[in-house]
Parts: C-alpha cells; structure tokens; sequence
C-alpha cells in the first residue's frame, strides 16, 4: 500500500502499533477458517452460558453454505439477514460470505416500510429472519417477493436443561442427503438449514475484491443508502483494528462482548470479524440488558469492549448499584458520539482499563481512527487515523483545496476500508468522492500539529443563518451547561427562506422549565446568531440503535408539530 501524503500522526501512535497492515488477501471466510485450524477447541461463541467452540463454528457454517447453496443461493447473489445478536448470526454470515454471495444486514425491529424500502433497493431473493420478523417479510407486496425465508428460533441457541450444545461435536453432526422441507408460505427452518453436508472443498470460493456487503447508513441526514463493502475492504479494517490493540494476540483468550446489534457496521466489523480473526471468546448479548452483562462479567469479563457513551454510563450505574466489580474490563472502544470526561473517569477507576473513543463511518467498514489505547489518549478528540489510512483536511467548498494544520474544514480519507460506492446510486457516489479518489465524509474536523483529529461537526448539518454558519454542536455544548437542561438536539428550520436555529430540550424537571431564561442565559454564551430563535420542550429524543440522536427526526417531528 503506497503512501504518499504526510502522516503526522505516525509519531503520536502507541508502542507496538504498526504504521500500515500487510496487503489483504483471500476472503472474510478464511478469517473463521483459519481461528478454526489453529484453535478448534478454543471457545468461540456464548449465548447465555451456552457455548459453541471454533471447529464446531466452522462445521455450521460449511453445513449452512450448502443448505443455502440448495436454496439456489450463487456468487454475487444479495442475501439478507434480518436477526439480533445470536450465534445463528455469525453462521448465517460466514455462510452467505462462503458461496462468493453478499451479505445485506438489516435490524430485525424495523417497520415494514423501513425493511420494504431496503429490500426494494437490494433485490435479494433470500432472507434469513428471526422468527418474529418472518410475518413482516411474508406481507411485502409482490414487485418485492422473496423466493425462499430461512426462519430463525433464537430459542434454539439457548441452554435448554440437559440438552447438546448449539453445535454438535463435528463427529456426531447429523448429515442429511434430503432436500430442504419448506412449508406451504415457502420457509424454511434453521435447523433443516444447518442439517446439510458440509460444502464441498472444491465450491469456488470469493476473491479479495469482490463484494461481501452491503451496509445501510443510518440516515442521519437523509434517505439510508447502502454501502458496498468488499472482501478487502473488511479484512483490512479487522487487521487495522488488530494492529491497534497489540495488547490483545490472536488465541490468548481475549473476551469480546456483542452488546451493539451486528447489522450495525460498528458492531459487525469490531465483534464478527474482529473478535473471530482473533479467536476471542465472543459473548452475544440479543439486546443491551445491564443484567445480563454484568451476569456475563462476573464470569469472564470482557477483554474488549466496544460500545457508545450511553451503555458505558448504564453498566458502571447498574454495577455500582448490584455491587459488582467492573475490574479487568481492558479496554472500551467508544464511538458514534462524543465520550465525556463524566463517563471515562469513573469507568476507568472502577475497570482499570482504558476507554478512549474512536470514530468511523459505514462506508469505511466503519472504523476511521481511534485513540491510542495508552496514557496519551486524548478526550474531546476521535484520535489519529488507523494504519494504513490518509487523512487531510479540505475546503467544503473547494473539496481538492487542502487546508493546513488547525484549520477547520472537511475530512476527507483514503484507505483499504473505504467503500466502493453506494448500491445502485452512481450519482450519489460520485458527490462523496473527490477527483483525486478521496472519501468525502461530511464532518468538519482540525486536525492538529500532533495527528490527533477533532470534531467540529457535521457538514451536512450546519445552520445558515442570516450567512452564517451555526454549529448544532456548538450550541448543545453551550446549552447542556445550563443546570435545567438534561438533554438537547439543536437543528435548523427553514422559515422565510432562513434557516431558524431551534432547540428541541428535554429538561431535567418540566414543571419547573422556563424556556424564556434559558435563551436569556444562552445570550450569554453564545453569539447572537447563534442562539436559539425557538426552544422546544420534548419528552425525549429520537435515536439510532446504538443512541446516536438522529437530528433530521427531531427536524421532522418539530415541523410536523
């Protein structure tokens, strides 16, 4: 990988991290088969104390591949997965990844209009669903019609008195020549899935570069749009994920816990490829249920821990209150929103570990860069860009025209994790690249003389006010410091052809709130322009499955209101 452009960040990286990753080769199929190969009694998967060993991974996924290759599923065919956590997740992956088909990711708690409009998008004709979703995807009309749903019972998984484990050791596996029974609205059980043969050794495997996903983006700022991720691509961010954290080696038996949902590209690339390339013992969690993790921790805790600020902040509460020790917790990735010092110190003197936050997208499979996982952290900053990876800073306005050290401006990236383009939006694609092949990512960052790189925020959703541009984030910050604020999204509304600066609050007591002195003591701290024309009191506020606020909702809801 030729790297041309000044890295300064390089000198700022922890001991032990390498400056780039060696060339992908193969496909994410061989990352299971090679943990398998080296440590097949190592454990690889539990699910409420129930565990599934790395060979025994292996043999479903083999038996899986041939059950959906009799499906009629080939190379390059979508296939979605609409499932929470659980290990016939990771199966149904690395099965789909095996026939050279590409996985499409979906959240199993969507409404049908929100699956609808992604299975119109995709095309694939074969879903693997939770059992309680299979109805939804029955009722799609027929210009969506599937040829065959793959239904999972999430009760399968788990420890049911005496019985077998998950998967049987691969000597009694039940082999089963039979064509796969379906019934009469055209479904078919996990288990007779996974009843197959093993693939055949010979069955063409895929290349480095060939498509392996497709990844919807949030949304945030518009319609949901799906990333194609490749082989490459993926392996590439696992590797650079690896080479972050040298602390942690491939079969020493590091412990990962699954407690963001895998069809999310944070939680899918830092625990299904990540924990699998490095024989970790992944702990599936369908749902984040501080209970249960702190059931989990007492009996392995989790070496690596990638999560958001908000669960971070539930756990260290729930464990105080049940009196658990949070100790040998090493290390917490946090992303997808700021990490404050409020949630990092207590979490850090009751772990002993390190919590640092990182940052990434969907289109770059996800992770960009991270904090060194050592004393030189920085809080308030995403870090220094991963091996490998290029970064600078560009005018929004002139994307090719560089800007220098601490001058505001788009980030823009190159590296092996960046997408190749979007599903089917040549477009659309073409608007986030610039024409010298940089990834455009709509956030306003610095980045300083040291490497480390702050946010200042999102392009997309700067405020134009009277000419001037109003940072959202900005004005949280400044809002949040008031003693009657708990929570607050800051958006624009177009009224008059102006934008508005309008702040939807949600304060810590309703009935004492008063709107008026919160704008008074906000002219304070803020530029004139900058304070909030209206201020909206709201019980809560939107977010994403991993409890990012989603700005362009709380828009939708204040003008629908």
């Amino acid at each position: 990988m030729s790297i041309d452009t000044p890295r300064p960040w390089l000198a700022s990286y922890a001991p032990g991290v390498p400056h780039d990753i060696d060339e992908p080769t193969g496909s994410l199929y061989d990352i299971v088969e090679e943990s398998a190969r080296r440590f097949p009694k190592k454990v690889a998967l539990e699910f409420f104390k129930r565990t599934t060993t790395y060979v025994e991974l292996e043999e479903q996924i083999l038996r899986a591949a041939n059950g959906l290759r009799k499906l009629g599923v080939g190379a390059g065919d979508r296939v979605a997965i609409v499932l929470p956590n659980c290990p016939q997740h990771i199966v149904a992956f690395y099965a789909v990844l095996r026939l050279g088909a590409v996985v499409v990711e979906h959240n199993p708690l969507y409404t049908p209009r929100e699956l609808r409009h992604q299975f119109e998008d995709h095309g694939a004709k074969v879903a693997i669903a939770w059992d309680k979703s299979v109805a939804t995807l029955q009722d799609f009309p027929a210009d969506v019609e599937l040829d065959a749903i793959v239904s999972v019972d999430l009760t399968r998984a788990m420890p049911r008195g005496t019985r077998l484990a998950l998967a049987l050791p691969v000597a009694k596996a039940r082999e089963s020549r039979a064509k796969l029974t379906t019934t009469v609205h055209g479904t078919t059980k996990w288990d007779d899935l996974v009843s197959n043969r093993r693939i055949s050794k010979r069955h063409p495997r895929p290349g480095t570069d060939d498509v392996a996903l497709i990844q919807y983006t949030s949304g945030t700022t518009g319609v949901p749009k799906g990333a194609v991720l490749t082989h490459r691509n993926l392996i590439a961010n696992a590797a650079q994920s690896r080479a972050w954290v040298p602390q942690i080696q491939p079969g020493d038996g590091s412990v990962v816990y699954a407690v963001l949902p895998m069809f999310h590209a944070y939680g899918l690339t830092l625990c299904l490829t990540f924990a699998m390339s490095m024989a970790s013992r992944l702990v599936l969690f369908p749902t984040f249920d501080p209970a249960l993790v702190l059931a989990a921790v007492k009996k392995h805790p989790p070496t690596f821990l990638p999560a958001v600020p908000p669960i971070y902040a539930r756990l260290q509460h729930a464990a105080d209150s049940a009196m658990v020790s949070l100790k040998g917790i090493a290390i917490g990735i946090s992303g997808a929103m700021a990490l404050s010092k409020d949630v990092v110190e207590p979490w850090e003197e009751r772990t002993g570990g390190y919590l640092v936050e990182g940052y990434g997208l969907s289109e770059c499979s996800p992770v960009i860069m991270a904090n060194p996982v050592s004393d030189d952290r920085r809080l308030g900053s995403i870090g220094l860009p991963f091996p490998s990876t290029e970064a600078r800073v560009a005018d929004p306005d002139d994307p090719t025209k560089v800007l220098g050290t601490d001058e505001s401006g788009e980030l823009q990236v190159r590296g092996p994790q960046v997408f190749r383009g979007y599903w089917g939006k040549a477009e659309a694609t073409d608007e986030v690249f610039t024409p010298d092949g940089w990834f455009r990512t709509g956030d306003v960052v610095t980045i300083g003389a040291d490497g480390y790189v702050r946010i200042v925020d999102r392009l997309k959703e700067l405020i134009i006010t009277g000419g001037f541009n109003v940072s959202p984030t900005e004005v949280e910050d400044a809002l949040l410091k008031h003693p009657s604020v708990k929570e607050v999204a800051v958006v624009g509304i177009t009224q008059g052809g102006n934008e508005q600066v309008v702040a939807a609050v949600v304060p810590k007591d309703p009935k004492a709130f008063d709107a008026e002195a919160l704008r008074a003591w906000s002219r304070e701290h803020l530029a004139a322009y900058k304070v909030p024309r209206r201020i909206v009191v709201v019980e809560d506020l939107p977010r994403s499955m991993i409890g990012k606020v989603l700005r362009r909702k709380v828009r939708d809801r204040i003008l629908g209101e």
